[in-house]
């Protein structure tokens, strides 16, 4: 039971020895303190030790409303300027301390009212001693006083600057997160538009060996074999999605959606062709993505008997269209995993996808061709 109850603090465990360090400005005015007599050493104690109370209910101020700290901090302030005025002008350097919270209080609303009484009590004792110091002492209450006025500005700009770096640090990491979360869709989408129709393709010329063991086992083999080869480069792609270094071609993809269409025994045309190198690395390779999914798409739920990829490279667009002449799509369509990543996929290229029932299901495609070539010569 002793271990469940809150152990007791002076200080908060977080600032480690620091607070303690300090203590070591109480030495002076308890040394002035101690050379009094009567009632004058009797109250001195006090307001030391009332200091001490105020030094650490400062520091605690996180776990106090925001009246405390302002009463104990004007409590600290009077005691320093009383122990100036009737001890020891040296007294008035403990006001390292008051500048030390008023620096770090995160309270811009009564930071000036705060340093307003500070200023107050640094520089009262310079007039109220003005007459009695010789000229080096004055000069040297005038140095440190300086350097106690301007204190809380130098700590409240870096703590400032501390809680900016906090903030980005803070900033930093909700990014990074951002960034894994992105790179988690990427490869479910690259995994989906690649590997997914390849494997497709397998499953396909499975099915169709299987038709063929009895009926025409030469055949058999040479679609097995072709399973084979299918395999080896899903397995190729696999590696190419973990390196990050998949850069198909648009000519190559249409020939890899011709051999799904034909293994799916569907008809397939090809219209149109791209000039070579004509369009970027990023854009070829999306709408290589997106060529994938219609086609699978195709595969999978139109039923059709014939399938027509057009190929368009107009003035300031590219477009692919992907036709069949299956069940179409109803009045109402809804976008699955596939089309939802085409569309993220277009969306980085400020392309546009439509998708219509004519006879069959339409699915066209276009990219902005000028303009992604001058963003990324910029």
């Amino acid at each position: 039971m002793a271990e469940s109850k809150k152990r007791f603090e002076f200080f908060p465990a977080r600032y480690g020895y620091y607070p303690y360090i300090f203590l070591l400005y109480l030495l002076l005015p308890a040394f002035f303190i101690g050379s009094e007599t009567g009632w004058k050493l009797a109250a001195g104690i006090f307001m030391l030790l009332l200091f001490l109370v105020s030094y650490r209910q400062l520091y605690c101020q996180e776990s106090t409303a925001k009246n405390s700290f302002m009463y104990w901090l004007f409590v600290q302030l009077s005691i320093i300027l009383l122990l100036t005025v009737f001890y020891n002008i040296n007294s008035i350097y403990l006001g390292f301390f008051s500048a030390h919270f008023i620096g770090w209080h995160d309270d811009r609303k009564h930071f000036w009212r705060d340093y307003s009484v500070f200023a107050f009590v640094i520089l009262f004792p310079a007039v109220y001693y003005f007459g009695v110091l010789q000229a080096e002492g004055l000069l040297f209450f005038l140095i440190f006083s300086a350097i106690m006025l301007f204190s809380p500005f130098g700590i409240r700009s870096m703590n400032s600057r501390m809680e900016l770096e906090r903030q980005l640090n803070e900033a930093n990491k909700q990014i990074e997160t951002l960034v894994k979360r992105e790179e988690r869709m990427r490869i479910a989408r690259d995994l989906h538009d690649t590997l997914g129709h390849t494997l497709s393709l397998i499953t396909l010329k499975a099915q169709l060996v299987e038709k063929l063991t009895e009926k025409n086992p030469e055949r058999a083999k040479l679609e097995a074999k072709e399973i084979e080869r299918t395999s080896r480069t899903a397995l190729s792609q696999v590696r190419e999605l973990v390196s990050d270094m998949r850069t198909a071609s648009l000519s190559e993809v249409v020939e890899e959606c011709k051999l799904i269409l034909e293994a799916a025994s569907i008809t397939c045309s090809v219209e149109g062709r791209l000039n070579k190198d004509s369009l970027p690395g990023l854009t070829e390779n999306i709408l290589g993505m997106c060529l994938r999914e219609a086609v699978t798409n195709t595969v999978k739920h139109s039923g059709a008997e014939n399938c027509r990829i057009i190929v368009e490279q107009l003035a300031g667009e590219v477009k692919v269209t992907v036709e069949d002449d299956g069940e179409g799509i109803g009045n109402s369509v809804e976008y699955g995993n596939g089309l939802k990543g085409m569309c993220e996929r277009l969306e980085l290229l400020d392309g546009k996808m439509e998708l219509v029932s004519e006879n069959g299901s339409k699915l066209v495609v276009s990219v902005p061709v000028i303009r992604q070539n001058r963003e990324a010569g910029a």
